[in-house]
């Protein structure tokens, strides 16, 4: 009985304790990463429910999304009510002028469908346009960086019209974005993750990533009229975006990308030398995927094809199919060292092969064959850590937000801006903050994501689900960029072969693999809840430990509902990283 699992225990590093003393040089001391103030312990209960759950990393947002619930809409349904929710209060991590990716199970046709809602690069968008400007790598803020069309509302709205023709109990369209324009309109409390990151990104010395107060929209939309952040608790408004969204109610899906407000963002763009057109805009579609999967386990783990990240997220399990983690032990030094060269050799086969799968061939059966994570196992060093020769991407903001229904309907959604605050452009009468996640193209023609118009980019975004006997068994996810196969696998592992409840796999230590803005080398970022003894036995197997906070989001906010097959009970979690919520009833 899933009830009769254990509780999580966790090792807090408390007192004077000097990690530079004892593992110098090897380990800086308590990272200066530390963002925002978290509870030292947190052991939230795991949420419970008989006919609907939700999780989002934003309270209003999961009560947005309840609200339909209860009103007898389905899980899209939900799903667009929590995401527009989230566009208006996270806008540091989400925006309407970013991407979406769906998995949507179907209890009546017993089907798993992919919507992938990501833009692509505009006609404009060239190698050679960024060239004659004198630029090696495509600007990270700015117009420039604003070079993909934002997939976002036409995901919502491809999702609503497949839920409404083969779920059934479809609310009316206008009513699922009522909380989101209210919000935009009426305002909200701002939470202490948009203070920290709003504060970050005016920061007038980084004049390439931050220092986005320059940008005329920004200023106007996110800061007061002094110039100074929002702080945490005080009610900001955002009457355009509620004006935009309105409007979106109103008219539909079809609105943003030819009606009045396409027209407003691209004479912005243009009249600022931005490259996409209104027919980037008109020409613009949401297309359903087939699913991957991999099994693991006595389980099938289903997750999002190229153009996102979704391979490796698979790779990583297919790898530990390999290894016995319940022997090793959860929380040792073999189960963290095995995880992470795990997903240095998942990478490594990402970053050779991910792009837009319209422009490259991606060989994904092999990839994910039992054979391929059996020789990639074979190649991990129990003794020492493999030194990755690749920088990782130190960026991806982004919510996750999981759905789960009465009828069993399900949602696994992830949107994202890129970076935090995204391009930091807002296009004025309108709003919309436009992403820049075409800005991890490359402009080396000989690159594998290399620009090209009409081109998607390498996503790190990839919503996943757990199947058991074909069903969901567990619809996960969490945001953070190349921290999400990682946390997956932390989430996979933890609760497949440990036995933790979903909110205790959640809360428990987690690390990424990965490196920071301005670093010169990737390191193992590691939480301080993990023992000192671990810690410096990681460290003498080669890894570059970096200690962080107890809790901290530089690990992502995750989140995760479990469906228990014999009781058809929802267990929810949400991650105290984060400002969210798991609710049901």
């Amino acid at each position: 009985m899933y009830l009769a699992r254990k509780k999580v225990t966790v090792i807090a590093l408390t007192g004077a304790f000097s990690f530079s003393t004892v593992f110098a040089p090897a380990l800086v001391a308590v990272s200066t990463l530390t963002k925002i103030n978290v509870a030292k312990a947190a052991n939230r209960p795991t949420t419970m429910s008989m006919n609907g759950m939700v999780t989002t990393p934003h309270y209003l947002a999961s009560q947005a999304a309840l609200d339909i619930l209860r009103q007898d809409g389905n899980a899209v349904d939900a799903a667009i009510a929590a995401a527009s929710t989230l566009a208006v209060v996270y806008p540091h991590m989400n925006s309407i002028g970013g991407d979406n990716f769906w998995l949507i199970y179907n209890a009546k046709t017993r089907e798993l469908k992919a919507l992938n809602a990501s833009g692509r690069a505009g006609q404009k968008a060239t190698i050679d346009f960024y060239k004659a400007k004198g630029y090696t790598k495509i600007p990270s803020r700015g117009y420039l960086a604003a070079n993909t069309v934002p997939g976002a509302i036409s995901g919502w709205g491809e999702a609503y019209k497949y839920a409404q023709q083969t779920m059934g109990n479809s609310l009316p369209w206008s009513k699922l974005l009522d909380s989101a324009v209210s919000y935009g309109e009426n305002g909200f409390p701002v939470t202490p993750s948009q203070e920290y990151w709003t504060k970050m990104n005016i920061d007038e010395k980084d004049k390439e990533f931050r220092n986005i107060q320059r940008f005329q929209g920004f200023k106007q939309t996110y800061l007061k009229s002094n110039g100074e952040s929002y702080k945490a608790g005080e009610v900001f408004k955002q009457p355009q975006l509620a004006k935009t969204l309105k409007a979106i109610s109103e008219k539909g899906a079809a609105e943003f990308y030819k009606g009045e407000i396409a027209q407003n963002i691209i004479k912005d763009l243009e009249a600022n030398g931005g490259i996409l057109t209104l027919e980037d805009f008109a020409s613009h579609t949401a297309d359903w995927v087939e699913p991957i999967s991999a099994d693991y386990r006595k389980y099938k783990a289903y997750n999002f094809p190229p153009n996102t990240q979704g391979m490796a997220s698979l790779s990583i399990l297919n790898i530990l199919n390999n290894f016995d983690l319940k022997k090793m032990g959860e929380g040792t030094v073999d189960y963290y060292h095995t995880l992470v060269e795990a997903t240095k050799l998942a990478f490594a086969d990402r970053d050779k092969y991910l792009s837009d799968p319209a422009f490259v061939n991606i060989p994904l059966d092999t990839l994910l064959s039992k054979e391929h994570g059996s020789d990639l196992a074979a190649r991990i060093n129990m003794r020492v850590a493999v030194k990755e020769a690749k920088l990782l991407d130190p960026k991806g903001d982004t919510v996750w937000l999981g759905v789960v229904d009465k009828d069993g309907n399900a949602v696994s959604l992830i949107q994202s801006i890129y970076h935090d605050y995204g391009s930091g452009i807002v296009a004025a009468n309108t709003g919309v903050l436009l992403q820049n996640r075409g800005s991890f193209f490359s402009l080396d023609s000989k690159h594998v994501n290399h620009l090209e118009p009409r081109k998607r980019t390498f996503h790190t975004l990839n919503p996943a689900m757990l199947f058991q006997d074909g069903k969901p068994y567990l619809v996960y996810g969490t945001m953070g960029g190349e921290g999400q196969p990682q946390t997956q696998a932390a989430l996979v592992t933890r609760i497949v072969d440990f036995g933790f409840s979903v909110q205790d796999a959640i809360e428990a230590p987690r690390w990424l693999q990965g490196r920071t803005w301005g670093a010169s080398s990737n390191d193992l970022k590691i939480e301080g809840r993990v023992p000192p003894t671990v810690i410096k036995e990681l460290i003498q197997r080669g890894h570059p430990v970096k200690v962080l906070d107890n809790y901290t989001d530089t690990m992502g906010h995750a989140g995760a509902i479990l469906i228990e097959p014999a009781t058809n009970i929802k267990f929810g979690g949400a991650d105290p990283r984060g400002d969210g919520a798991a609710v049901g009833y």
